[in-house]
């Protein structure tokens, strides 16, 4: 078996079939997202980090959130810029398991830190007396450390089910970077095995975390509807709003890719969808959680005023 998989030593990332024109296009495009990304998070885990004002859970699990999407894009984005403007795609054996490893396990930590940004705003509206008891620093170290954890433990399992197989060719990654599903596909061998491991872990990871924000935000939504005034409803909900995007967003991608029965159209689809987390949700999450914030306002001020001075 060994013998079978070292007859590929690199595989062919194929991307989008396009002119070269168009391309080019996309390189600068994807650029300028890639780079608005890094400034955008880099610039909320700065703020987070120098203002007091931010040393909250909300924002110390927002942090970790910045830290995830910059390293998700930086993980996947490079390649895919490279891609478009050479014709050589090729990427080694090694690189594109490490990639397939990487981006799953900011994806299953992205997974759990969501998770716990939506219990934070559970017991900051339903148990506002208590909040700073029941989120202490300890509990909310913890809730990070177990994210981090298990995003590293699950990918792990998918890689060393994936590393078991041999790959005798074709060699061709029908995908921008090297995604799991994509590279099980040029198995020489039976995948049943890393395929039912990876419903079970959509089950786990995907299923499992959605289906405890919507109990939160059941519990959330019930809260609200008993404020009294008008303005405690708007403030309450404008809190939550933008978690609910993200959320929705995020896990709704992740099912249609890896709980959807495969077709000819849903190959093409994914390479469209893999957009969403690799550019679009590195940029967004930032520009819906924090830029919009008062608070993130105020602190930007503040250090833009001490700066000039």
């Amino acid at each position: 078996m060994g013998g079978n998989r070292s007859r590929v030593t690199e595989f062919v990332l194929l991307g989008f079939q396009l002119s070269a024109e168009t391309e080019v296009l996309l390189f600068w495009v994807f650029s300028l997202l890639y780079t608005f990304s890094l400034l955008a998070n880099g610039m909320i885990f700065a703020l987070i980090c120098l203002d007091q004002r931010l040393h909250t859970p909300m924002y110390f699990f927002l942090s970790h959130l910045a830290i995830i999407d910059i390293s998700y894009a930086s993980n996947n984005v490079p390649q895919m810029l490279a891609n478009l403007v050479t014709h050589n795609r090729a990427i080694s054996f090694v690189p594109c398991i490490t990639q397939t490893f990487l981006y799953l396990n900011f994806a299953a930590t992205e997974c759990l830190v969501l998770v716990a940004m939506s219990y934070d705003r559970y017991v900051a509206i339903c148990h506002p007396l208590q909040y700073t008891v029941i989120m202490s620093w300890t509990v909310c170290t913890v809730l990070a450390a177990t994210s981090w954890l298990c995003g590293f433990f699950l990918p792990l399992i998918h890689v060393l089910l994936l590393l078991r197989l041999p790959f005798c060719g074709p060699r061709e990654v029908n995908q921008l970077f090297c995604e799991l599903l994509s590279v099980l596909e040029l198995a020489c061998a039976d995948t049943w095995i890393n395929e039912a491991v990876i419903f079970a872990a959509s089950i786990l990871f995907l299923v499992g975390p959605l289906c405890l924000v919507l109990v939160s935000y059941l519990h959330i939504l019930l809260a609200i509807l008993k404020i009294q005034s008008g303005e405690g409803r708007r403030k309450a909900f404008s809190t939550c709003s933008s978690h609910i995007c993200v959320v929705g967003f995020f896990f709704g991608i992740a099912m249609v890719i890896y709980m959807v029965p495969e077709s000819s159209q849903k190959k093409e689809k994914e390479k469209i969808l893999s957009l969403f987390y690799s550019l679009f949700n590195p940029l967004l999450n930032p520009l819906i959680y924090s830029l919009r914030n008062v608070q993130v306002k105020d602190a930007l001020y503040r250090v833009l005023q001490v700066r000039s001075r």
